[in-house]
């Protein structure tokens, strides 16, 4: 019976891997063949990949920066925040805490809407990257409390910080010392799912980017919209040989840097 769950846990797995890669793989082979209609027999190029470079390169160091800059921000406010949830409780922080989720339950197009009505006629502010990562910040801020919150309410911070309160540490240093190391796993989580979430969002930066802040997946849309299919499939392949890596060693970091904590 157990050999029965397994082979058919493991056929749904491999079967729903398939649904999701299958596709993927061949739109970036459709990205080094020479003609999409007439598949590998027409031969492969890198031609196509070539091109979106030539197009698209300002997109992709546009994106990263976006993302690098939005993760900053998320920690530098959510941490402390996630931190005033679990140590403060309070009816203000419950509100706030609620709050802060209510962008995830409109469409990211309400929200850019509101923020063009809000922020539009600064036109600095409107013409700058700085806008998405605004969005971006509205966005991706609940993952980053919650990650946070969710390990700090774990452990028994209060008890940490008071044994180092009784050591002569001020609030600062307890804070920087005991705090930050003991919400690490936390942090590192939503570090990796802020920036999953910047580089690939789309309704929202659709609505708020303009010609010159294009981000990957607007500059991916318009691409399919606008260009060869074999274009559109080569700025796939792109996305993935930036992304991926990027993403992977995010994940190796917080892997390490988790075994770390178990063995310390």
């Amino acid at each position: 019976m157990n050999r029965l769950a397994y082979a058919l846990a493991l056929f749904f797995t491999v079967l729903t891997a398939a649904f999701l890669a299958v596709p993927a793989l061949m739109s970036m082979l459709a990205g080094v063949t020479q003609i999409y209609a007439r598949g590998i027999a027409s031969g492969l190029t890198i031609d196509w990949i070539l091109e979106v470079w030539r197009l698209y390169a300002d997109t992709i160091g546009r994106s990263i920066a976006i993302a690098m800059m939005t993760l900053v921000v998320t920690l530098l406010v959510g941490i402390p925040l996630a931190y005033a949830f679990v140590v403060r409780p309070s009816a203000l922080t419950r509100a706030l805490n609620e709050l802060m989720t209510l962008p995830l339950a409109v469409p990211g197009l309400a929200v850019a809407l509101a923020m063009l009505q809000l922020y539009g006629n600064i036109d600095w502010f409107r013409r700058s990257s700085l806008f998405i990562v605004a969005g971006h910040v509205i966005f991706t801020l609940p993952f980053m409390v919650r990650a946070v919150a969710s390990t700090l309410g774990a452990i028994d911070i209060r008890t940490l910080e008071e044994g180092a309160a009784s050591l002569g540490a001020g609030p600062l240093r307890r804070f920087l010392d005991v705090v930050i190391p003991a919400a690490m796993p936390g942090v590192l989580a939503g570090s990796l799912m802020v920036v999953t979430l910047s580089i690939g969002e789309f309704n929202l930066t659709w609505m708020l980017h303009t010609p010159l802040t294009k981000t990957l997946p607007v500059g991916l849309a318009d691409s399919y919209a606008s260009m060869r299919l074999e274009i559109a499939s080569a700025y796939t392949l792109v996305f993935f040989i930036m992304i991926v890596p990027l993403l992977v060693a995010m994940q190796l970091v917080a892997r390490s840097k988790s075994r770390k904590g178990m063995s310390a």
